[in-house]
């Protein structure tokens, strides 16, 4: 690593995402309709939005559009629709796996119930297109339509590896290795958390001139480090700093590197055990069985090993960004990209 990952780098490095963040969700709470009905839609809707993320995904798409020679203005209407749609996948995620927290406070699901949940990640992701199709009307014809592409195309990735995830689960399927979880994240959560963003800077910054494909080399495997890093915070973290159900991944069987890991290397009693639990619903897996599959993980070495490789795959993303950046122009927005890397490795201290 480049040996400034320390408690500086991450707070700038958290400053940046936090003012970015406020920002946004400012924007997208204006951008939300305020009428009737508002107990039932309107409202709720407002939720998710109101609640601090990380704001990785506007801040991506807002630097790399600047250091690729756009002016903000043409980046926000944007950002805001990335992080708008972001949210609409947050409300369906949580009803598919029927979890509990998000960000530190119920689900909509478990505070509106199944179908209310549905009905705003709709709601979400309609308001998202009105923000898109108001923000490209800055463009020209041609690069309006090369950014609504892009959209479409995130969005089918997005939904393939969502497909994906809930077929394993649904085919009870545990014969899996490392590759195919990095398929599955490719899909499910690079492509639109860091693949989209950085792509649609790019092409809106360069007027479509720039060579998107070093983008999506680096924000894959800068994406699939920070995705492990969010599962192992999962199985090591607390509800504190993590915002969502400790274990939850467990409980729903989710096959994340760590899970993936322990399914190929536990023997005997110890891997019948994962099995037979794995194929049970999430109702029925007691937070004994949860509890065990996790002192499992630390018995077989799955989160010795889960960090070792992200580590790999970080070394790889930085070798990238360079690639990716290289016709950048210098300045603040890119010294942040490029810090974003030895900020990842920084929080696995």
């Amino acid at each position: 690593m480049t040996g400034l990952a320390d408690a500086e780098l991450v707070a700038r490095v958290e400053d940046r995402l936090r003012e970015v963040a406020r920002d946004i969700r400012r924007a997208m709470l204006d951008a939300l309709p305020d009428g009737e009905p508002a107990r039932w839609l309107y409202a709720p809707m407002r939720e998710y939005p109101s609640r601090p993320g990380k704001g990785l995904r506007p801040a991506l798409c807002l630097a790399t559009g600047r250091v690729f020679g756009a002016d903000t203005a043409d980046l926000v209407g944007i950002a805001v629709a990335i992080e708008l749609l972001h949210n609409a996948f947050l409300v369906h995620d949580d009803v598919a796996d029927g979890s509990l927290m998000r960000r530190g406070r119920p689900t909509l699901a478990a505070a509106h119930g199944t179908a209310a949940a549905i009905n705003v990640g709709d709601g979400l992701a309609v308001v998202a297109g009105q923000v898109l199709r108001r923000a490209t009307a800055r463009l020209d014809h041609e690069l309006a339509e090369a950014v609504w592409a892009e959209f479409d195309t995130m969005a089918l990735r997005t939904l393939e590896g969502q497909a994906i995830e809930l077929g394993w689960l649904h085919d009870e399927v545990v014969d899996l290795g490392p590759a195919d979880y990095l398929d599955l994240i490719m899909h499910k959560t690079c492509w639109y958390t860091t693949i989209h963003p950085l792509r649609v800077g790019a092409l809106v910054g360069s007027r479509g001139t720039a060579d998107l494909a070093p983008l999506v080399r680096f924000g894959f495997h800068f994406g699939a480090a920070f995705q492990i890093r969010d599962d192992l915070l999962n199985l090591v973290g607390d509800e504190h700093t993590y915002g969502k159900e400790i274990l939850g991944d467990l409980y729903e069987g989710k096959r994340t590197l760590p899970l993936v890991h322990l399914m190929s290397v536990a023997r005997g009693a110890d891997r019948t055990f994962v099995r037979d639990v794995l194929r049970r619903a999430r109702a029925e897996r007691t937070a004994a069985q949860v509890r065990r599959i996790r002192a499992l993980m630390d018995d077989y070495g799955s989160i010795t090993f889960t960090r070792a490789y992200a580590e790999g795959i970080l070394l790889m993303a930085e070798e990238y960004f360079e690639r990716a950046f290289a016709a950048a122009e210098p300045g603040e927005d890119l010294d942040f990209l490029r810090a974003l890397v030895p900020y990842v490795w920084a929080r696995w201290r």
